[in-house]
């Protein structure tokens, strides 16, 4: 690995293990076995360090993990696969606590920051992407526009149930066949009806 490299993995297991206030960048380097100049030199700054590091965690474990789910739930209807995921997706939260943790202590501070809030605008446009792509694999009857448009579901309710599990890991998170009924009570009810 490089530099960068070694910046990316030591801030995310800084921030795992003491939170995004808590993480220092002496702290950092130190667990990159980098020189401190070393943040500004790669990253410019050490919060911009600390959001790519939380955005390439959350892709690369619980967006993984989730893609992984999508792809191993193909074969039923769309609705009855996307309950099985949805069903399934508290024990992904479980497994990613600490990441997600830390991803909702750096929201807060990226939306006081402009530009980290446009940093993450963008890489929040490639994780919609990317996960269509992956949804048209586990769905090829799915054209460009559907994958995206279910892409953009999928995220918001990562987004939203993860905050939710966060606050309340044994509360009462929708199961994903309450999701999958609420889905089709509305598409049941068509567009643009009176």
């Amino acid at each position: 690995m490089g530099n960068r490299e070694d910046l990316l993995a030591g801030a995310r297991q800084v921030i795992l293990e003491r939170g995004v206030a808590k993480a220092t960048a002496r702290d950092i380097a130190t667990a990159a076995g980098v020189s401190l100049a070393a943040i500004g030199y790669h990253f410019g700054s050490k919060d911009r360090l600390i959001t790519e590091a939380l955005m390439l965690s959350l892709g690369s474990g619980l967006g993984d993990d989730l893609e992984a789910l999508m792809l191993e739930q193909r074969g039923g209807s769309m609705l009855d696969d996307f309950a099985a995921v949805w069903n399934r997706m508290p024990e992904i939260f479980a497994i990613h606590r600490e990441a997600l943790l830390a991803s909702l202590e750096n929201a807060v501070r990226v939306l006081r920051d402009p530009e980290s809030s446009r940093h993450l605008h963008a890489a929040t446009a490639d994780g919609h992407h990317d996960m269509a792509v992956n949804l048209r694999v586990a769905r090829p009857e799915l054209d460009e526009h559907q994958a995206e448009a279910v892409a953009r579901l999928y995220y918001v309710l990562v987004q939203s149930l993860g905050i939710l599990w966060l606050l309340d890991p044994d509360g009462n998170l929708p199961t994903g066949d309450e999701l999958a009924e609420a889905i089709a009570t509305i598409a049941g009810a068509g567009r643009g009806a009176e």
